[in-house]
């Protein structure tokens, strides 16, 4: 039947209607089809009939649906899909994609096959005249009947979220590009349309909400969780809970980001409510050690995931602008248990690389934007001047200190670095020394396991630098730095933020702390050091500030640090020796450190390295009056001097 419709169709012209198509439409065949296979008579017909109507709404170029012949019977083969049981989700789901096309080719037949209205249902005035009034008579009979149900509305939503959850993954994927293609016309644009979008949005972010429920919270690991596979809702493989959560979040995140405006708010403020208020926040406040953990790796792992503009707004107005929230996620990051420190660490981390102004803005640079760190005078870079000597004197005590003498030749970095009458204190060549002098000279080993030198820290901040200032070009970040506001009287009530503080408590503590705790630490640090913002460059970057009472620095913080790592490395018997050896260790390079001094060592290492990341980020976006090469090409000579 499917192949003479389609042939003679295709004999003639796609307006006109041929008899074939006119018998079975006056004789209601396609209902006749829908009892049959409703009945299983013979058996096995409602498979067939399923396939007849995918190849009937796919194969025909003739508009259809909008038919009464057509999309009654339509209505009544969408309600015996996804039912309990059923051997026929691989045809369903074809006839339900089918149905899905036709409707994002001809948008306003939705609300036929979704019987959204009884009213203006009549067909063109340019159908044959037999047909029409075959259909006047159906249409007059509709209007006798009571308006359809929200639930019968929605009747194809559901369905298709029911085949969704199949564990065929080709039935999976067609029941959600059912729901994508159905999404991008439900704009709400039509009053009757608006209810099918809202419960759209109310399935779609409840199934969300299901699929969280369903996760197995005692058995997680929030170390599995921070490595987790990044799924995809195209995924064909058998998905566990876990990855079936994140799929449908990608699948929603996909959907927001191609869905009409009003489809898209709707459903971001849905997954809000349902998923984030009423379900993880609870579990966010709890203090069981297990749940803290597992709710915020899924939370970091959503943030992670999220690329929808719509979705990732509703994220940050429940984590930045829900004060409870935003606090506590911030406190974490010095808790007690270093696990749970490190995975709201990463959460943060996440949150930095989302492109998104409010981020930066609400964890740091409402706090800096007072300058209030700033001694009076201002001792901001704007106020020094050569004459005044102070900086320079700073500079050159650090040389010659033995402790943080760097030993390198002229040639590592520009002439200024050993002829400060020639460049201001505080230029940018003095700060990028700055930052490579910390380091006590007799706790450096790097250049012990004749590594690459300091291209690949260039390298690599190169490449963060890079990421972070194509984040923020559309922000409007100002290029200079703003004045200071507060007072001389202000002074000692500075309040760097609660990100801030927490960094900078986790920093002093670098030494005792767990090895993959400071990295993740100094990742962060790092990261903020790389946006182009001047206020973010004078705090966190520059070590010649004048600090007012009370108030730090990164650098101040780093400088405190190596006080104390000269007093406890005396301590510690062949230090290069066994620096050495965790270095190797930490490579996998089958050393064996011991257990004593070990988080020492660990923590000096994480301290060089994360030093030289500073230099070359100052490096990469301070100009200075050198090329690249005079950088990275000292890495040699300073081996060779220190050896």
């Amino acid at each position: 039947m499917s192949d003479i419709l389609v042939y003679e169709e295709k004999q003639q012209d796609v307006q006109e209607t041929g008899p074939c198509l006119e018998y079975l439409l006056q004789h209601k065949l396609l209902e006749t089809l829908c009892t049959l296979g409703k009945a299983q008579y013979p058996p096995g017909m409602s498979q067939q009939v399923l396939i007849f109507f995918s190849k009937l709404l796919s194969q025909m170029q003739k508009p259809l649906l909008q038919l009464i012949p057509v999309y009654r019977p339509v209505q009544k083969l969408i309600g015996l899909c996804a039912l309990p049981g059923s051997c026929n989700e691989k045809e369903e789901a074809l006839f339900l994609l089918a149905v899905c096309t036709r409707v994002k080719q001809d948008p306003h037949v939705l609300r036929y096959v979704l019987q959204l209205s009884d009213q203006q249902l009549a067909p063109s005035q340019s159908e044959h005249s037999t047909e029409a009034s075959n259909q006047s008579t159906e249409t007059a009979s509709s209007q006798s009947e009571p308006s359809a149900s929200s639930a019968v509305r929605s009747d194809l939503l559901w369905v298709l979220l029911q085949l969704s959850r199949s564990q065929r993954s080709t039935v999976r994927q067609r029941a959600c590009e059912g729901l994508l293609l159905l999404s991008s016309v439900l704009d709400g644009s039509p009053g009757e349309l608006l209810p099918a979008g809202t419960r759209l949005g109310e399935l779609l972010a409840g199934r969300l909400q299901e699929l969280y429920s369903l996760l197995p919270l005692e058995e997680l690991h929030a170390a599995e969780l921070s490595c987790w596979p990044r799924p995809s809702w195209r995924s064909e493989s058998a998905p566990d809970h876990m990855t079936s959560f994140l799929a449908w979040f990608d699948f929603l995140d996909h959907l927001t980001s191609e869905a009409p405006p009003v489809l898209s708010v709707q459903l971001c403020q849905r997954v809000r409510q349902l998923w984030l208020v009423e379900t993880l926040h609870p579990q966010l406040l709890d203090t069981c050690e297990q749940g803290i953990l597992v709710s915020t790796s899924v939370l970091c792992s959503a943030v992670r995931l999220v690329q929808s503009p719509c979705l990732l707004e509703q994220l940050l107005e429940f984590m930045l602008r829900s004060p409870s929230v935003l606090e506590v996620l911030l406190q974490r990051c010095d808790h007690i248990s270093d696990q749970i420190s490190m995975v709201s660490l990463s959460l943060v981390d996440e949150l930095l690389q989302k492109p998104h102004r409010d981020i930066l803005d609400t964890l740091v640079l409402s706090f800096l934007q007072s300058r209030g760190y700033l001694s009076s005078p201002v001792g901001g870079q704007e106020d020094r001047q050569p004459e005044s000597g102070d900086d320079g004197e700073l500079a050159q005590d650090l040389e010659d200190d033995p402790f943080f003498s760097d030993g390198f030749p002229d040639d590592h970095l520009p002439h200024h670095h050993h002829h400060h009458e020639s460049a201001a204190p505080g230029s940018s060549t003095d700060i990028v020394n700055s930052f490579l002098c910390l380091v006590p000279v007799q706790v450096r080993s790097a250049h012990l396991l004749q590594e690459g030198g300091y291209e690949s820290y260039v390298h690599d901040a190169r490449t963060l630098v890079t990421h972070c200032q194509s984040l923020s070009l559309s922000w409007d970040w100002p290029q200079t730095l703003p004045p200071p506001t507060c007072s001389s009287g202000e002074e000692g009530h500075f309040f760097e933020g609660h990100l801030l503080r927490v960094l900078f408590e986790r920093l002093g503590r670098i030494l005792q702390q767990p090895y993959e705790l400071n990295l993740q630490l100094t990742a962060v640090l790092s990261r903020l050091c790389a946006f182009n913002h001047p206020l973010l460059d004078e705090y966190l970057l520059d070590p010649y500030i004048h600090l007012s009472p009370c108030s730090r620095s990164l650098f101040s913080v780093l400088v405190r640090v190596m006080g104390e790592l000269v007093q406890r490395t005396q301590q510690v018997p062949s230090l290069s020796e066994r620096l050495l050896d965790t270095r190797r260790t930490l490579l996998d390079q089958n050393q064996n450190t011991g257990l004593e001094h070990l988080t020492l060592l660990q923590g000096i290492i994480v301290l060089e390295e994360f030093c030289k990341e500073l230099a070359a980020i100052a490096f990469i976006k301070m100009p200075l009056d050198r090329d690249h090469q005079n950088f990275s090409s000292g890495s040699e000579s300073s081996r060779t001097e220190t050896n």
